[in-house]
């Protein structure tokens, strides 16, 4: 992109800011539908993991041309049964899934910046009858949780009154909502933006209270667990990390320089993992030290007791004038779950179509120097702590079924 081009505000109603943001969700979409048609008995976790990864790489290289910075921004992570999050598997890595296996899946991509994420739930399968007990509790609580405040997302709305929805129908599913979860506003270059939805709200952790706005992009993260809620670390070493580009210091190993260096320039504002590094021989060595002086900080492997179920779902939304459009999706497992959403004012959200529309154009303004403003995007990522079929809410059973439903409109 030449300095003499004009910048588009970061307007939603702008088709070129909506192209952007919804092809970087079409390649996440195929990336899930790519990993859940493998989810079988015997399948590497890595394997899945790296598939997953270039087949994204693939698809932005063939979808989008080759002067926009395109790529993963979040790299793939498949954490099965009691781990909550963040297990993006090294090489030597052998874990395999087996039968029964509850499979959480989650991406990210970006287009010239602009990012679409996805978490998907799965269950390893081969029944024709759905799955029930915990594993249909965990999964049936996040989706209605999700579809619950994807209809709540909307100008004025308060983000406390949203995190009170998710409680509401965590307790309704006799799950828990998994504490230290974090719905982050989505910017340009930045995965972790400022305004935070939490998914449980506690004394130790309250949010700053603000209303959502248009022009608001959200990656709308949802963790149910049939445990306590509250994951601790796990004994696995992280594998994911993210640029504190906030920071500097003047590193005094050979090794981590080397690694800061290259971290600086390929990932110098997204998350990334250990295993697109080629020199693993200096790598740890190298980041212990970048780590120590706060340059770089990891994403921890998150888990329950063993034992325990956790499912998530997470999606990009736009929001518009009216209301939010989710862009990434994947239908759900076929599961159910033999409670429901009684609560009358929430069923009738639940009922609700949720409602998408943009007001005035895009606005453009004159660069003044291309590369810096682009620049000044990925500085502006500050670290903050890393921390679906038809459902009947109505009734007293909750079943969620991967038939009858659509494909994420290419909004997703």
């Amino acid at each position: 992109m030449s300095d003499s081009e004009e910048e588009l505000e970061e307007v939603l109603s702008d088709p070129q800011i909506l192209s952007k943001y919804q092809t970087a969700a079409n390649v996440v979409n195929k990336a899930v539908a790519k990993v859940v048609s493998q989810l079988q008995p015997g399948a590497s976790i890595l394997k899945l993991a790296e598939a997953s990864d270039a087949f994204i790489l693939a698809e932005l290289g063939t979808l989008v041309k080759k002067d926009t910075e395109k790529g993963i921004a979040f790299p793939t992570c498949i954490s099965v049964n009691h781990v909550v999050g963040h297990f993006s598997p090294e090489p030597e890595d052998k874990d395999v899934l087996v039968d029964g296996d509850v499979v959480k899946i989650d991406v990210a991509a970006h287009v010239d910046g602009f990012i679409g994420s996805i978490a998907h739930t799965h269950i390893v399968s081969q029944k024709a009858e759905p799955t029930t007990g915990k594993q249909a509790d965990v999964i049936c609580a996040a989706h209605v949780a999700a579809e619950a405040v994807l209809r709540l997302l909307k100008p004025g709305a308060v983000n406390k009154d949203i995190s009170a929805a998710i409680q509401q129908i965590a307790d309704a599913y006799q799950v828990r909502a998994v504490e230290g979860v974090l719905s982050h506003q989505v910017r340009r270059y930045m995965i972790d933006a400022p305004k935070v939805i939490l998914n449980k709200q506690t004394p130790d952790q309250v949010a700053d209270e603000y209303e959502i706005e248009e022009n608001d992009v959200f990656a709308i993260d949802i963790v149910m667990s049939s445990g306590e809620g509250k994951p601790k670390e796990s004994e696995r070493k992280p594998t994911v990390y993210k640029r504190a580009v906030d920071q500097n210091y003047m590193l005094k190993l050979a090794a981590s320089r080397k690694i800061f260096t290259e971290i600086s320039k390929k990932f110098p504002a997204l998350p990334f993992s250990l295993r697109y590094f080629e020199d693993k021989k200096h790598l740890r060595f190298g980041l212990s030290e970048l780590e120590k002086h706060g340059l770089i900080y990891p994403y921890p492997v998150l888990v329950e007791k063993a034992g325990d179920f956790v499912a998530q779902f997470k999606f990009t939304a736009l929001v518009g004038s009216a209301g939010a459009k989710r862009i990434t999706e994947h239908p759900l497992p076929y599961v159910s779950s033999e409670h429901a959403v009684e609560d009358a004012s929430l069923k009738t959200l639940l009922s609700q179509a949720p409602l998408f529309a943009t007001t005035g154009g895009g606005k453009k303004k004159k660069k003044s120097g291309s590369k810096k403003k682009k620049a000044a995007a990925k500085a502006e990522a500050k670290t903050a702590a890393p921390t679906t079929t038809t459902t009947t809410a109505t009734t007293t059973t909750t079943t969620t079924t991967s038939t009858d439903h659509p494909a994420p409109m290419d909004t997703a």
